[in-house]
């Protein structure tokens, strides 16, 4: 390499896009080459972390982790209310090239100069404006037609977010979940169409299920749609809940086509802290064109000194994510997102490998998509153990980590999984440490001679399983 590239690269690439974050710190020989000197500083500042840090929690998907002057940047604008366009008119403009760069992003048609989106306090209300969008459109086309509009309706996996419920619930309207199991771990299109009717406002696949990290696959949803709004006059829309694949896939898979090139993906909502990159406290929401959002969603007011208009459920929100948001884009560049997320996602797969070769443990999936996945106890280790999955997340919160152990939604309700979420911030020294720590974790609890409470508690449940469950895992007919 040019010692001119050489330079380039040292400026223009994150300490966690780097390539030194991707190898364990050296153990026993001294290194050939030194590194730059903020990489050694994190490296040894890992080694010596405290075990209560936020960094340590692999199961919240929100960032833990931003440069320093990113955290000034927020830090000076904490006071600034986004809402207050007359005293922050420069926010507004920065908010609005945000929307433009991710709307560009997921390949937006719209040929206005500020394409159409919004400003959420995270995905889930991100997530809230989409599906209202939806519903108004659906309700507002139904009316012109003459027809009913009280049993409205969407569609989406059981493997949902806890924001979807709500809205379910908030809004009045029907979710009809499709179930998942260990052979259609993701919404199946066919199933999808099954649930669909003339009162369906959206579709609604996620790109980057919570429950499993793995993605639904919209493409073959759109082209489900696409037959069956040709054969019916439905014109059902989806809304692609990417709160973690949003910031993921343009980079990491960009010829994947679940965006907006898909012809019936009219929205798209995703976490600004989550993968965007920011701290807590920011989501988007995009649509396809203007037309797509309705103008009842739409209010002003003029009690600020000037006409304001916004969407939103919120009014008052900070204005420091959107700087934050915006500083990230700048800073890092394409390429600098590129780096983060594929060392984010390589020491995902590293882990995966690594868990899934361990005598107790199955991976749920074999390909890691999103930096998360999955993992549940073999069965015939599970047989004789005389701990749970529960009983090791115990073990390394001793340790300082969160694992979560948990439940999975209905028809495999009965498998005890757990979920590991690598975020910027999470080394390959850390996931050496961690799996340290799982192992040692395992060897005490192998020696026990007594099932756990957990342990006595899940037999109980294997016996209602076996009456209801098939060897696979899946509902008897």
């Amino acid at each position: 390499m040019e010692k001119s590239d050489m330079k380039n690269s040292c400026h223009n690439t994150a300490v966690f896009g780097s390539q030194e974050m991707l190898q364990s710190a050296p153990a026993d020989t001294l290194p050939q080459h030194g590194i730059r000197p903020e990489i050694a500083y994190q490296m040894v500042k890992d080694e010596t972390f405290a075990q209560t840090q936020p960094r340590l929690n692999l199961a919240t998907f929100v960032t833990t982790y931003m440069d320093p002057f990113a955290t000034r940047l927020m830090n000076e604008a904490i006071a600034i209310n986004y809402i207050d366009e007359t005293e922050y008119p420069r926010v507004a403009v920065m908010n609005a090239k945000c929307i433009n760069i991710m709307a560009n992003l997921w390949n937006s048609p719209e040929q206005n100069k500020w394409k159409t989106g919004a400003l959420a306090i995270g995905s889930s209300e991100a997530c809230m404006l989409g599906g209202v969008a939806a519903w108004l459109r659906w309700k507002e086309r139904r009316q012109a037609q003459g027809k009913p509009t009280d049993k409205p309706n969407f569609v989406i996996s059981a493997g949902y977010q806890v924001v979807w419920e709500k809205f379910a619930d908030l809004w009045q309207i029907e979710m009809r979940t499709v179930p998942l199991s260990l052979e259609k771990p993701t919404l199946d299109p066919q199933d999808v169409i099954k649930r669909c009717d003339e009162n369906t406002i959206c579709v609604v696949p996620i790109q980057g299920v919570t429950w499993t990290g793995l993605n639904d696959d919209v493409e073959a949803i759109n082209n489900a749609l696409d037959e069956y709004n040709a054969r019916t006059h439905h014109d059902i829309p989806i809304h692609v809940d990417a709160a973690t694949g949003g910031f993921i896939l343009p980079f990491l898979y960009p010829e994947k086509r679940w965006d907006f090139r898909l012809k019936w993906v009219l929205s798209i909502s995703t976490s600004g802290h989550k993968y965007g990159l920011v701290y807590p406290g920011l989501g988007w929401v995009v649509w396809k064109d203007k037309k797509y959002l309705p103008g009842k969603m739409s209010f002003s007011v003029n009690y600020l000194g000037a006409d304001i208009t916004q969407v939103g459920l919120n009014f008052s929100r900070p204005g420091a994510q959107i700087l934050g948001q915006y500083y990230q884009f700048i800073r890092l560049g394409y390429e600098g997102y590129k780096q983060i997320q594929h060392n984010a996602m390589e020491i995902a797969r590293y882990l995966h490998q690594e868990i899934g070769a361990m005598k107790a443990f199955a991976n749920y999936s074999q390909e890691v998509v999103n930096p998360l996945f999955i993992w549940h106890m073999c069965r015939d280790y599970e047989k004789s153990a005389k701990w749970t999955l529960y009983d090791l997340q115990d073990k390394l919160k001793q340790s300082g980590w969160m694992v979560p152990a948990y439940s999975m939604p209905e028809d495999i309700e009965d498998m005890v999984v757990m979920r590991i979420v690598v975020r910027q911030g999470f080394s390959r020294d850390m996931a050496d440490m961690l799996l340290d720590d799982m192992r040692a974790a395992i060897a005490e609890l192998e020696k026990l001679q007594y099932p756990t409470p957990s342990r006595i508690a899940c037999e109980r449940k294997e016996k209602h399983h076996n009456r209801v469950f098939n060897h696979n895992g899946c509902r008897k007919k």
